[in-house]
């Protein structure tokens, strides 16, 4: 044997026991105690209460640093959390792959790798930063809506505030026409086909709005529609729609223009 190392047999059992149990923790720690072994009691204990320390310590770093390299990107990680929940919901269920594949790029478009509690992250802000963030996230949107561009700053905001902002993917029919409405939505960028009873279909695209005639009527769904891409839209409820109008009737007579104008053109087909 080496040098050393000490030869045991002959030692006290407190000897023996001591090397045996500094030997199992630094295999178990994995910390080396040098290129020099320690040889008597007094290293032998001392290395070990180092260990004991150090092992703590070590672990702590290591989870202080997971926990930093994890909040770099929490947003990234709340996603990455939900969409497994997702899978695991799809298998559990056993639906079939061209759904799965479906709600897979529905979430891809919907949230691009990162989800946010938005609802309770502008609750918790006072009304002047909440408004001002709207109004920053839907200037697009304003932008390309002759309705917003020459409307009163108020009615835009209060208009924007209600708002709620949703994903269609091609295909999906957004409106059934013969059924109860609820919403009118606001195209904030995509292509919608309008399907009428004659089979004629008019596109609507970024800076349009649609499905604001059932709101006023409060009848039924004169006609269907349909996303023809992947459409981000935000829509307002029928509740909204009229607590808003009710504070600026001269905006609900523009709606109402816009909507004789659709009914007409229904008509003719």
């Amino acid at each position: 044997p080496r040098a050393t190392v000490p030869r045991l047999q002959n030692d006290s059992w407190g000897k023996q026991y001591s090397h045996a149990l500094f030997k199992a923790m630094s295999h178990m720690l994995c910390i080396g105690y040098g290129q020099q072994a320690p040889e008597g009691m007094t290293d032998v204990w001392l290395t070990m209460l180092s260990m004991i320390v150090g092992a703590p310590c070590y672990a702590m770093f290591i989870g202080h640093a997971t926990a930093l390299i994890q909040s770099l990107d929490s947003s990234r990680r709340q996603y990455q959390e939900k969409y497994k929940q997702v899978e695991q919901y799809m298998s559990f269920h056993k639906l079939p792959g061209d759904t799965r594949q479906r709600i897979h790029e529905y979430y891809e478009h919907r949230y691009q790798g990162k989800m946010f509690d938005e609802e309770n992250i502008l609750g918790e802000l006072s009304e002047p930063l909440k408004e001002e963030i709207i109004n920053f996230n839907c200037r697009n949107l304003v932008a390309n809506m002759p309705l917003f561009a020459n409307a009163d700053p108020n009615f835009v905001t209060a208009m924007l505030t209600k708002l709620r902002f949703e994903v269609f993917q091609p295909g999906d029919f957004i409106i059934r026409e013969g059924t109860v409405g609820k919403k009118m939505y606001f195209i904030q960028h995509g292509v919608v086909s309008i399907l009428t009873k004659g089979n004629k279909e008019t596109k609507l695209s970024d800076g349009s709005y649609f499905g604001e005639i059932c709101l006023l009527t409060r009848g039924r769904r004169t006609a269907s529609v349909r996303a023809d891409t992947y459409c981000r839209l935000y829509s307002l409820s029928v509740d909204n729609f009229n607590e808003v109008l009710e504070e600026y009737p001269m905006m609900r007579r523009a709606f109402e223009t816009v909507a004789m104008d659709r009914l007409d053109r229904i008509g003719e087909e």
